[in-house]
């Protein structure tokens, strides 16, 4: 049997209880405080990508209250035309309406993957894939409109400060791009739910991991909606 390090052997024999027991988990790979690996590292990349957004959105609101070109009224740019008659920003929020709901039906998703009703579950998780989906198309049909019948560009725009349009797709693509990425992400995962991947081994943790970065898709929108729609 061999013997345990002296203090003298071991460096961490002179660290606080507490800090060993830290620096024991991490490097056998256990669980840090209490939080299981995957959901860790989803928080971390939320963390970074809240990061990259709150440049875009910073340096957005720089450049439209430092031009001195006047920037394009949204009521206007982003209405639609019903029996002839503009009806300002409907489609954004439609938009906003179908994002806001699809994390109504994600957070049940995860209720029923946590009571082990994974019929439920997967439904729902393609429900709010579903709805993500939704919301590209719309927007897709939004840059349609702007680039093809406003004339639109990300180094120029008709209706006032050309930094309009290249902050405009630069944001907003961006963030489409995450709410595309997430629609497949919950197809993949509602899948494996519904063919008792997760039954087997009893850990639906990737359902609320899958959670979390919906929801943080969904908050963005509402700061986006905020400064680009409503400012």
């Amino acid at each position: 049997m061999t013997a345990p390090l002296s203090t003298a052997q071991d460096p961490l024999a002179r660290l606080p209880e507490g800090v060993r027991g830290l620096v024991a988990d991490w490097s056998s790979d256990q669980r840090a405080f209490k939080v299981s690996w995957g959901k860790a590292m989803m928080w971390i990349f939320l963390l970074s990508d809240t990061f990259v957004f709150s440049c875009f959105l910073t340096g957005y609101m720089t450049v439209r209250m430092s031009t001195t070109v006047p920037w394009p009224n949204p009521s206007e740019v982003f209405a639609l035309e019903f029996g002839g008659q503009p009806v300002p920003l409907i489609l954004i929020a439609i938009m906003t309406f179908v994002l806001i709901t699809s994390s109504g039906t994600m957070a049940m998703a995860v209720n029923f993957a946590y009571r082990r009703q994974r019929r439920e579950c997967a439904i729902l998780m393609l429900i709010t894939a579903l709805f993500g989906a939704m919301f590209v198309g719309m927007q897709a049909f939004e840059w349609t409109k702007l680039i093809v019948e406003e004339g639109v560009r990300p180094w120029g725009n008709p209706m006032g400060a050309a930094q309009f349009g290249s902050t405009f797709f630069m944001i907003t693509g961006f963030h489409g791009l995450h709410v595309s990425c997430g629609v497949i992400y919950l197809i993949v995962v509602a899948l494996r739910v519904l063919g008792g991947r997760y039954e087997r081994t009893g850990n639906y943790q990737i359902v609320e991991i899958a959670g979390l970065y919906w929801h943080f898709v969904d908050l963005v929108w509402v700061f986006i909606f905020a400064l680009f729609y409503l400012w």
